[in-house]
């Protein structure tokens, strides 16, 4: 006859000890992925609401102009040659249009 012996785990850990890597992979997640695009909306934000009449601008279009009119959720930007168009405000780049400004105080 032959015996059989079965192992168990035993009952140690508490319940926070299951759920730390999960924790620690949603801590992680905040600091380097969430967080950070977070503050670039923010950044975004404020810009569009500093930019004003003669600010040159760079849509997410790769289009260059210059703003020629502000709207509550629009800019009429001119692109050369008299021709204008109108743009979401969101439609602007914000690191491309900054370089765009910062040439022309450069200059």
């Amino acid at each position: 006859m032959m015996s059989t012996i079965l192992l168990q785990a035993a009952p140690g850990g508490s319940g926070l000890m299951n759920f730390l890597p999960m924790i620690l992979i949603i801590v992680v997640f905040y600091f380097f992925m969430i967080r950070p695009q977070m503050k670039k909306q923010k950044d975004h934000k404020k810009y569009i609401e500093e930019l004003n009449v003669n600010s040159k601008v760079v849509t997410t279009a790769g289009i260059h102009g210059r703003i020629v009119e502000v709207g509550d959720t629009t800019f009429l930007v001119d692109v050369g040659s008299g021709v204008r168009i109108r743009f979401d405000k969101t439609a602007i780049a914000l690191d491309a249009s900054r370089a765009a400004n910062n040439e022309t105080k450069k200059a």
